[in-house]
């Protein structure tokens, strides 16, 4: 069996697409308003002491005025949120125009129906290529919503079917041909 040793970017994106993740909205309250972005990378980090990390790109026009803030709420979204994670990943638009939201005890957005929200005060940042490693600490938390979770499988949203004994299993494989040519998705 001959492996593939290139690592082209489409090549990673469609390998390491196999990975499904949820999806999250970073948000903060700015001087100039509510501020955001869209981020697939974003995962619990330590539980004592209370860590996350997430990774936005380096591209991104929002995280550097998060990043200043010192502070942010990490939004984890719920399927019927879908159209949020297009919306807080398009640049130069209002991210927040129609979104309902509530503040936190940190005074950040806090996204009227999504999963969960936590709140964070940055810690460190590492060089990561094309994305920045961010580490940031838990200071407050709260599970929100009983929903179905945004899952991004494959270059595309899945959605979590019921399955025997109440097991979650995810709608049929796209072939990989057909999955190369699907879109990126969300982006920090």
């Amino acid at each position: 069996m001959t492996v593939p040793t290139d690592l082209t970017p489409r090549r990673l994106r469609n390998v390491l697409g196999q990975f499904a993740t949820g999806l999250t909205v970073i948000t903060a309250s700015t001087p100039a308003g509510p501020a955001g972005f869209t981020c697939q990378s974003f995962v619990s980090l330590s539980l004592e002491p209370p860590l996350v990390s997430f990774n936005p790109t380096r591209t991104s026009n929002t995280w550097p005025v998060l990043r200043h803030l010192g502070s942010f709420t990490v939004n984890v979204l719920s399927a019927e949120l879908e159209h949020l994670s297009g919306q807080f990943g398009r640049s130069g638009t209002d991210k927040f125009a129609g979104v309902g939201y509530h503040l936190s005890p940190l005074g950040h957005p806090v996204l009227d129906n999504g999963l969960a929200w936590i709140d964070c005060e940055l810690v460190q940042e590492y060089d990561g290529g094309d994305h920045t490693i961010v580490v940031a600490a838990v200071r407050s938390l709260q599970s929100t919503h009983d929903g179905e979770p945004l899952v991004f499988h494959r270059g595309r949203y899945v959605r979590l079917q019921p399955g025997a004994e109440g097991a979650v299993t995810a709608p049929p494989a796209v072939p990989e041909a057909q999955a190369a040519g699907a879109p990126s998705g969300a982006v920090a």
